[in-house]
């Protein structure tokens, strides 16, 4: 058997990236020709970086992150021209990072993976769902739809759906955020935060604002009613969940902010705001009334929200 023949095919193998059936050409070239310095040369970075590739797999498997990802940045050193190694390199090192909660450094990671091969569909895989996690939906429904050209599965066709579906979400208002609560906020909790922000924007209280000024806690006043008629409201809340228009198929949106924030402070009237003492340093809650028979506003009715 041709020693040199051996060389040339074991060195394709190592630059297709299969380096252990290229690492056993290698072994079989220097017993035919001991003196081969290029098989040698070659030989010893395929073993070098089987062995740095192999460590960084069992410290995974370990759970051990940090020493994983160091052991795949070595590997990465040892041959930039090993593209399809690399590729897959730079693939494990970003799994790693989102073991560490590197999202960013994931996604950069799995960039450079597809850079070298942009066929690799797990980098892929990775990179979409890192750009789902870290809310970056139009990016993932870029991969997605890359994925899915070349592998038309059923799971592909679901996790497409499921991004789009992401992205028409986070193109709305996002009521939690207006009301400074999570998803998994309880009614209570809902309440309480609606209550807060309620008070905060009242148009009454900014009465001597500037116009524009006047017009933005108008807008957030509103804001504030309209998440909670749709949080408040379990049916509207599922829909909301679930993407649904709420303007349509049974989930109404008839809200009037005035109507919510009297159902929780009684009145039919305005809110002297002037009248209203936030909260002094140090203190707790917000405190609102007069004696009875005091001017204005609701006589005798006084606020108190403690820990809010």
């Amino acid at each position: 058997m041709n020693a040199d023949a051996l060389y040339v095919r074991g060195l394709c193998l190592y630059y297709q990236g299969n380096v252990d059936k290229a690492f056993q050409h290698f072994q079989q070239v220097l017993k035919l020709a001991p003196d081969h310095d290029k098989a040698r040369h070659v030989y010893k970075k395929a073993k070098l970086l089987t062995t740095k590739k192999q460590e960084g797999n069992e410290k995974f498997r370990c759970g051990l992150w940090q020493s994983a990802y160091d052991l795949y940045t070595e590997a990465l050193n040892i041959d930039s021209h090993n593209i399809f190694t690399n590729s897959k390199l730079y693939c494990n090192r970003a799994n790693v990072s989102t073991k560490l909660k590197k999202l960013d450094e994931a996604i950069e990671d799995c960039t450079k993976a597809i850079a070298l091969d942009n066929n690799y569909q797990k980098a892929f895989h990775r990179r979409a769902k890192c750009y789902m996690e870290t809310e970056k939906y139009e990016e993932a429904v870029r991969d997605y739809e890359a994925i899915l050209k070349r592998d038309t599965t059923h799971e592909n066709r679901r996790l497409l759906s499921d991004a789009k579906l992401e992205l028409k979400k986070s193109k709305r208002k996002d009521y939690y955020k207006l009301l400074g609560v999570t998803k998994m906020a309880t009614s209570q909790e809902i309440k309480k935060a609606y209550r807060k922000s309620a008070l905060v924007h009242h148009p009454d209280r900014h009465c001597n604002a500037t116009e524009e000024d006047k017009k933005q806690e108008e807008i957030k006043f509103k804001e504030c009613g309209e998440a909670y008629s749709v949080l408040s409201d379990s049916h509207k809340k599922e829909c909301y969940d679930n993407g649904q228009d709420l303007d349509g198929g049974g989930c109404g949106m008839d809200i009037d902010p005035d109507t919510i924030f009297r159902s929780f402070f009684g009145g039919a009237g305005g809110f002297p705001f002037s009248d209203f003492e936030a909260p002094s340093s140090g203190g707790h809650g917000y405190h609102y009334g007069h004696p009875p028979g005091g001017h204005g506003g609701f006589p005798g009715y006084a606020f108190n929200f403690q820990n809010i």
